[in-house]
């Protein structure tokens, strides 16, 4: 199980020096994303070629990569696609009006009763600014940071007792920014990667492979995501080097995975996790790097 390593090819290295200035800068993601990309970027930024026509992320999620690929310039147009219709709103309207979203959010007292308050929203209800605000919001004052949805797809994490959060309007405009004209969709993933062409670039960053017997594949949006969804990912992703296209995905590093994607380029990296209800858990674990 242990992964091999391979040479970066020359057109993906990093400028000298960028290494160790991966993601002070705006814009970063303005949301705290379980599985977020934030402490594996120099590992990520290595392995995507410097010039991209179109960049494709099927995975959204808090869109780290695709902020940091922004602000060096890496690519001429982007797709971003997610199968959570709440979080494209949220990001839909921090590319319309970052400002009405911070003031929306300055409204809510970060304080356990207005937090409950907020919680029991239905976002569908909300104009965009408010909605996501709320999304912020609820991010930062609930429990780690966490994003769970119960069967009936209600929001149900608790209230976390965090510190004053200070919402940054500086970096909610650069991320406004960085997604003008960019093409925001909603849906499964499959369609997306068949857009891709020759010179583009995909980057899929799904729902992981459980690493644990406890662990759930519908724990953060409600929506399944087990073995026939991981093979028919393995499949769209290995029908991309036919087109000529460049990819690389990231999964949890165990057998499962390193089968699906069997005699492809892959690396197993260490990854600090934030993000675990149990702190004792939130240690280095292994991630796989898959890459065309």
């Amino acid at each position: 199980m242990s992964g091999t390593s391979f040479a970066v090819p020359a057109d993906s290295a990093l400028p000298a020096g960028e290494a160790e200035v991966c993601d002070r800068a705006p814009p970063f993601p303005f949301l705290k994303w379980a599985g977020g990309k934030r402490s594996l970027l120099c590992e990520l930024l290595k392995r995507v070629p410097n010039q991209i026509g179109c960049y494709f992320e099927p995975f959204l999620g808090g869109g780290a990569l695709f902020f940091a690929l922004a602000k060096r310039h890496r690519f001429e147009r982007a797709v971003l696609n997610d199968r959570n219709p709440e979080l494209c709103a949220v990001w839909q309207a921090i590319r319309e009006d970052p400002d009405a979203v911070a003031q929306a959010f300055d409204r809510w007292p970060q304080e356990q009763e207005a937090y409950y308050a907020v919680r029991a929203m239905d976002w569908r209800a909300l104009k965009p600014a408010e909605l996501a605000a709320r999304a912020i919001y609820l991010n930062r004052c609930g429990f780690n940071g966490l994003y769970r949805l119960n069967r009936k797809g209600g929001f149900n994490v608790p209230f976390g007792k965090q510190s004053h959060y200070q919402i940054d309007l500086e970096n909610l405009r650069a991320c406004a920014s960085c997604l003008q004209n960019v093409e925001i969709c909603c849906g499964d993933f499959e369609p997306v990667m068949q857009k891709a062409k020759a010179g583009d670039f995909v980057y899929c960053d799904p729902p992981y492979w459980p690493a644990s017997s406890t662990a759930r594949f519908t724990h953060y949006d409600g929506q399944p995501f087990g073995a026939p969804e991981q093979q028919r990912l393995a499949e769209a992703f290995r029908s991309l080097e036919a087109r000529k296209v460049r990819g690389l995905l990231s999964n949890a590093s165990v057998p499962e995975t390193h089968a699906l994607y069997a005699g492809l380029r892959l690396d197993v990296v260490q990854v600090r996790r934030a993000i675990n209800r149990d702190p004792l858990k939130r240690g280095a674990v292994g991630e796989v790097l898959v890459f065309l």
